[in-house]
């Protein structure tokens, strides 16, 4: 039997007793830790909260004492953009064992500062400060159960190449990169990889601070629905911070988000977010236009749309190509608040970077298309402007500059 502070106790399958029992001989926390188990008198709370008992269901949220399991005791956020800063303050808020690593700048400014997140429409109450716990490489943390990858793709194959020569394949991996890349370059370093589907927008500040439209969700899966122990395990310390769900269909749920990523080079040719829209009714057309194309390619490659809470429904995208404007603009509204400044944006117009994910996100749509045989212009005509424009000293287009060469590339097509 555990007994709870404050609540009902509950008895214990002896896997886990057998655990707890591993775990404080281990860190020496009992002298005899055998026959305190045998008493019944472990007390959850007079252990470090890294230790934490969470109770979960395969397949559903009940709760349930007939499949109890630990949530790892030590967790390494690899990145600390937007997405990884925030989701790294939230967990260890309520976790003793998290611990961050980057380069830098970001990594110095951490180390003293922490880590200060807060709601973009909220930000008097919702302001928070966490002290994470930083390292200096991946190897000063040895025994770490999860490693947590929040870098985009076109930096995972190197970071994770530094994560298996200095960790190898003991930690389950977590990959919070958006697309499909992920999915060839991390199976082939590790045997343990489970995929997160980030559904919430985030922006950077500046080093060490964040802003967020909510919190959450992640979608946590695998191609093949492997891993259930060590996907409910992340799962059960993800969600100690934010709401955090685990999917069947991951595929589904990766290809939905990458329709709606589809935003994120629209975004950066005509600098939403950084500088005021030119047309918001003409980007209203270029938005819906581009994500129904995504729809109709990933329907055309046999996926199926994974709803989102927030996020426009493929039926309401295809509504918006062909209806009045003035009949979606609420709505519209709502969803553009949602999108504080797409990643892309940050990195093409506020960092002036060269490397973006436009060729895992709308690149990849435009080879799925062309494998399906489904029209793309508004798509392959983004996919264009960004390769050409997108570099150091970029400056956003306006929207109707990019409609005209959307509608050139109808036009030519046509003949």
């Amino acid at each position: 039997m555990v007994r709870g502070a404050g609540r009902k106790d509950f008895n214990v399958p002896v896997i886990v007793v057998e655990e707890l029992c591993r775990y404080l001989t281990r860190i020496n926390a009992a002298s005899d830790a055998a026959s305190t188990l045998r008493r019944g008198e472990v007390d959850c709370e007079a252990f470090s909260c890294r230790l934490r008992l969470v109770i979960v269901v395969v397949g559903g949220s009940d709760m349930s004492t007939s499949n109890a399991e630990f949530v790892p005791t030590k967790i390494l956020f690899v990145g600390a953009g937007a997405i990884g800063a925030s989701v790294a303050a939230w967990v260890a808020a309520n976790n003793d064992g998290v611990y961050v690593y980057d380069i830098g700048e970001v990594l110095a400014v951490i180390k003293s500062n922490g880590i200060t997140t807060y709601q973009t429409d909220a930000p008097d109450t919702t302001c928070k400060t966490v002290h994470v716990q930083t390292i200096d490489r991946p190897g000063d943390l040895p025994d770490v159960d999860v490693v947590v990858l929040a870098v985009k793709n076109y930096s995972l194959s190197a970071v994770a190449r530094q994560v298996r020569e200095q960790l190898g394949d003991r930690p389950v991996i977590v990959s919070m990169a958006n697309g499909t890349d992920n999915q060839t370059i991390l199976p082939k370093l590790f045997s343990k990889v489970i995929y997160c589907v980030v559904c919430y927008n985030a922006k950077r500040d500046s080093p060490g601070i964040v802003s967020y439209t909510r919190k959450g969700p992640l979608l946590l899966g695998t191609p093949d629905n492997t891993l259930p122990s060590e996907l409910r395990r992340v799962q059960a310390l993800l969600a100690s911070g934010c709401l955090t769900e685990t999917v069947s269909d991951l595929q589904d749920a990766v290809h939905t988000k990458i329709v709606i990523n589809l935003t994120n080079a629209l975004d950066a040719l005509v600098g939403r977010g950084s500088v005021p829209l030119s047309n918001s009714d003409v980007y209203q057309r270029l938005l819906a236009n581009t994500l129904w194309e995504g729809a109709k390619i990933i329907r055309a490659a046999g996926y199926r749309e994974h709803r989102i809470a927030g996020m426009p429904s493929f039926n309401m995208l295809h509504l918006v190509t062909f209806l009045p404007l003035w009949m979606f603009r609420s709505a519209f509204e709502r969803a553009n608040k949602a999108i504080i400044m797409t990643s892309m944006t940050q990195d093409v117009v506020l960092h002036g970077a060269r490397d973006t994910e436009l060729e895992s996100l709308t690149g990849y749509m435009i080879r799925l298309a062309e494998k399906v045989g489904v029209a793309a212009p508004y798509n392959h005509t983004i996919y264009r402007l960004g390769r050409e424009r997108f570099h150091s000293g970029y400056q956003a287009m306006r929207c109707e500059e990019v409609q005209a060469e959307v509608d050139r590339a109808i036009e030519a097509n046509k003949h």
